[in-house]
């Protein structure tokens, strides 16, 4: 041990310092890693710390001059043991666990003889977070995993999005200064919906994918996870639960609770979470927070919350605007008034959702990865909440399957956490923590493998963690390889192998698909939650280069383990909001569709507006709601399903489709050819479009299907006609999306997906051979 410079002389006695604490400039780093990185503050309280050895006030103390004495050595422990920790840990926002810490300064502010006192108290109040800061990682307490959850379009996303911005994390896009200068109010323009990343969501205004963010709030980190609210990605809901110790349920003012509502909020209940609720869109006219509030109270009882969850806090707020309050409307009738910022909100997270504690940081390493993404320069990330344990870099990890097989190992090479909507890079991580680890490899799947440390689990060795059980798949379509006479086109990938590959690789991420054999060698049979589920993947296919064609949806029937014999299909809860003038007709179509009328009132929210809940079987709502529904109620109405259960088979049901019209020539369609056929029927083409025999071109109006030739062309001669030529007037063709030729289609039609086209098609084209299969 060397002597300090600076001597204090208390009956003849020395403190020293560590070698590694002093030198020729004064205090200095030890040879951790990173010190290139280490701040000034450490410094400047060290010094501090020793020039208070030598103060005057210490002889001014009227207290044991020996336990001064030892106090200030301990003093100067602390800020040693403060400056010979890994610098990164303070680089990651953690040096407030030291003694430059607004705690840690009002301690060593106070009176001399009490220093040394107070700081070896701090030392020892909070041990545990004080060994999670010597590790790397952050203490539990400073932690908060939340997940947002709401039906669709209740304002998920845009609440997160103000979250983000608010805190500090999100910064105003430079591409939009210009509108910035040009908005009314003088505010900075942000972005919208910036966690809605992907193509498809931004195009269609949904969210698709569960992501995850994070934001930092009086030196607390906040994990967000952002959820899906449409029903065919509830299994995005369900997996990411485990990662989260609260929800914050966001309801419409105006709308209330919803189908998605119930589903997603019996989920959390189920698994012990305590909500807090966000009335989001309180800022419209035709909000009605009281009546929201009884509903939702009435939903929490049907879903048999406990008396702590259905003691819920609850908030009004306007993601839109930006601002939240506690603070309901002054009187019945009135409007809620506007708050100041999201600041209610943040501190209700604070205070509500509990801190990761319960998860021991003792036992070693254990995580459950939720999602896989991906990286360019470090490859596959496998994204989760740690559930046990310190995770540091170079940690050798092994990857066990549901049923505890090994199914890869590998050397961690990275961990990330997340800032916002990027990526930090982290040393370690502990349990509690959501982080993505690059570096093991795994032969096959990915979503809900367990990570594990090799040691440390006793005689019985790692077993992989439960995983939440998904909701069974309720549509089932058929993919095939692309056979038309116009395969290869448009495309690059054609082969059913190269299909094969690519939907297998996307079971393995995708938790509610599900991929069997399909009737023939080359095809597939694909399972998931709705149409809207599988025509999402289909169309990333299709933007993929891929070319095939998919069969009609069909319900996923299960025999009945009761009544030998019996087959139950899948049901699903329908609530249709609507005029009530269109009413009568969407009940009649639905009740030709098997459903049965389970409520039918008054909406309170809007004059003249119904409520309907049906019990409709999933096979009925296949083609119904892709366009049928919105000629009904002629554009203004709702309509949302939510899988209620399955139940007997209700037997064949007539869904009204006229037959098809079918194109019998090969070649270019003719504005000429087609203006005589519109008498036939509704068209799907227009004019100079690529025909071939067995392409349904249109809808007849009579139940049987009609074979047409689009492609005849006038015929030019020498010889002057006698009168002028007719003029051609053609009706707009009806052009449906991808999901709406699923859902119309006939059970012996496919869709024919390319990068540039969707076709619909008779899965057998040649004429002769269809007529004789069905004699």
């Amino acid at each position: 041990m060397l002597k300090t410079r600076k001597v204090a002389e208390n009956e003849g006695r020395t403190v020293d310092l560590p070698e590694t604490a002093t030198g020729p400039g004064g205090p200095r780093l030890g040879s951790g890693t990173g010190s290139g990185y280490f701040r000034r503050e450490p410094r400047t309280n060290f010094r501090k710390c020793c020039s208070a050895l030598t103060n005057d006030d210490v002889d001014a103390n009227d207290g044991d001059e020996d336990e001064t004495f030892d106090a200030l050595q301990t003093t100067l422990d602390v800020a040693v043991k403060a400056l010979q920790r890994p610098t990164n840990l303070l680089q990651a926002g953690h040096s407030q666990r030291c003694l430059t810490s607004p705690r840690g300064r009002r301690q060593f502010g106070a009176s001399s003889t009490s220093r040394g006192a107070t700081a070896l108290a701090y030392a020892e109040e909070e041990p545990e977070e004080e060994a999670d800061f010597d590790q790397g990682t952050l203490p539990a307490g400073k932690l908060r995993n939340i997940a947002i959850i709401a039906h669709v379009d209740h304002g998920k996303t845009t609440l997160v999005d103000q979250l983000l911005r608010q805190s500090g994390t999100l910064k105003p896009s430079t591409e939009q200064s210009s509108a910035a200068s040009a908005s009314t109010d003088g505010d900075t323009v942000f972005g919208q919906r910036v966690m809605d990343s992907n193509d498809l969501e931004r195009e269609r205004g949904i969210t698709i994918l569960s992501k995850c963010t994070s934001i930092d709030y009086n030196g607390t980190n906040i994990n967000i996870v952002d959820t899906p609210g449409h029903a065919d990605f509830g299994g995005e809901v369900e997996r990411v639960l485990n990662m989260v110790d609260g929800v914050a349920l966001v309801v419409d003012a105006t709308d209330g609770p919803m189908t998605q509502t119930r589903f997603v909020l019996g989920k959390a209940l189920a698994r012990g979470l305590r909500p807090l609720v966000v009335l989001n869109k309180a800022d419209r006219t035709t909000a009605r927070p009281a009546q929201v509030e009884s509903d939702l109270f009435d939903l929490f009882a049907t879903l048999g919350a406990t008396d702590e969850q259905a003691d819920y806090p609850l908030l009004y707020a306007s993601a839109k605007q930006g601002w939240a309050t506690d603070q309901g409307p002054s009187a019945p009738g009135q409007a809620v008034a506007p708050g100041n910022d999201m600041t209610p909100l943040f501190d209700l997270i604070l205070s509500h959702v509990p801190p990761p504690s319960h998860l021991n940081r003792s036992k070693p390493f254990s995580m459950l990865t939720v999602q896989i993404e991906s990286d360019p320069y470090v490859g596959v990330l496998y994204l989760g909440r740690v559930q046990s344990g310190v995770l540091r870099t170079n940690d050798v990890l092994w990857a066990l399957d549901a049923q505890g097989n090994k199914v890869g190992e590998g050397k961690v090479k990275k961990i990330f956490g997340r800032r916002g909507l990027e990526r930090t890079e982290k040393d370690a991580a502990g349990a509690g923590e959501i982080v993505s680890i690059a570096g093991i490899k795994m032969g096959s799947g990915g979503v809900n493998v367990t990570l594990v440390h090799p040691e440390g689990w006793g005689e019985e060795g790692p077993t992989a963690l439960p995983t939440t059980p998904i909701d069974p798949p309720t549509i089932s379509v058929v993919v095939y390889p692309n056979d038309s006479p116009l395969a290869g086109q448009e495309g690059s990938k054609l082969t059913s192998q190269l299909i094969r590959d690519r939907i297998y690789k996307e079971a393995e991420t995708n938790v509610a698909l599900t991929v069997l054999p399909g009737p023939t060698s080359e095809s597939l049979e694909l399972r998931g939650r709705g149409v809207l589920h599988l025509g999402v993947l289909f169309e990333t296919l299709r933007r993929e280069g891929f070319e095939l064609g998919i069969g009609p949806p069909k319900a996923v029937l299960i025999p009945n383990p009761d009544v030998p014999g019996q087959m139950l299909e899948p049901v699903e809860e329908c609530t249709v909001m609507v005029k009530e003038e269109y009413a009568g007709g969407v009940v009649q179509k639905l009740t030709m569709r098997k459903g049965e009328m389970v409520s039918y009132e008054a909406d309170d929210a809007q004059e003249g507006w119904v409520r309907i809940v049906m019990d409709v079987p999933a096979r009925g709502l296949i083609g119904y709601m892709a366009g049928e529904f919105k000629n009904d109620v002629h554009g203004q109405g709702t309509i949302n399903h939510i899988f209620k259960g399955y139940e007997p088979y209700r037997g064949a049901m007539d869904t009204g489709r006229n037959g098809a019209l079918i194109s019998m020539a090969n070649g270019e369609s003719s504005g000429y050819a087609m203006m005589p056929l519109q008498a036939r029927g509704s068209m799907f083409i227009h004019p100079q479009i690529q025909v071939y025999p067995g392409m349904v071109i249109g809808e007849s109006s009579k139940a049987q299907d009609l074979y047409l030739n689009p492609c005849v062309k006038k015929q030019l001669t020498n010889i002057r006609a006698a009168g002028a030529d007719e003029k051609i007037v053609l009706a707009a063709p009806k052009i449906m999306t991808l999901e709406e030729s699923l859902a119309y289609m006939a059970d012996d039609e496919i869709v024919e997906v390319t990068p540039k086209n969707v076709r619909l098609r008779k899965l057998i084209l040649d004429v002769n051979k269809r007529m004789r299969m069905k004699k």
